[in-house]
């Protein structure tokens, strides 16, 4: 394990954090846009210490750095930390630190009016399952099946008759619209999709890559019916 530390942030923030958190460690900066290129820096010298810019670290890119990190046992010992504005350090795990500190009493506890009592905290809205609920039974397929989105090559990793998932390495958002081709037998299966939701992946050993739910719009059930009882696992 090398004692130094990897630094990824925006280029405009770059240069006032770089100098914040240097001190007496040697620190290898990269933009968020040279992602790529500071994972692979990463992997190989293997350093202690990683440093995310708090806006980076909390978008599809950092997190899918930071999951790459974490599934990599070679760099085990590398600790990921969250920074912020001002270069302050923060663990990854760490609960976000309050925006203003507590009014405090002359007895050291929070103030609070004559009178009232301490409220309980309200409880936390339990996250949102962001792919939905299924409309549809979904199948997964026996063996991976190209597909072609817009015309880029991707994976189809399961299929019903209202929508699929699948990997590639074009980039897709949320809400966007696009143009399937499923190859079969026959012919291809044609139609257009909505993407639902799309993650960005880092796998070990490949190439940078998109995960993705989307909803057929219109889509010929027939010919997808047929498809998933020839190819459904």
């Amino acid at each position: 394990m090398n004692q130094h530390a990897v630094l990824i942030a925006a280029a405009e923030l770059l240069p006032a954090l770089k100098a914040r958190l240097a001190g007496s460690r040697e620190l290898l900066s990269f933009t968020d846009a040279e992602a790529l290129r500071a994972l692979e820096v990463i992997t190989t010298r293997r350093p202690a210490l990683v440093l995310l810019e708090r806006k980076f670290g909390s978008s599809p890119r950092g997190t899918a750095l930071i999951n790459r990190i974490k599934a990599d046992p070679s760099l085990a010992d590398t600790a990921i930390r969250i920074v912020g504005p001002d270069g302050q350090e923060q663990a990854l795990d760490s609960p976000p630190a309050p925006a203003a500190a507590k009014a405090k009493g002359t007895s050291g506890a929070p103030a609070a009016a004559h009178g009232s009592s301490v409220q309980p905290a309200a409880p936390t809205a339990p996250a949102l399952d962001y792919r939905g609920t299924r409309r549809a039974p979904r199948f997964r397929l026996s063996d991976p099946k190209d597909v072609l989105v817009d015309g880029s090559r991707g994976t189809l990793i399961d299929l019903s008759t209202l929508g699929a998932q699948l990997i590639t390495a074009a980039v897709l958002k949320p809400n966007q619209k696009v143009r399937v081709s499923l190859a079969d037998e026959d012919r291809p299966i044609r139609c257009s999709a909505t993407v639902v939701w799309a993650s960005f992946e880092m796998p070990k050993g490949s190439t940078p890559q998109y995960r993705a739910g989307l909803d057929f719009i219109e889509p010929d059930t027939g010919a997808l019916n047929a498809f998933i009882r020839r190819h459904g696992a």
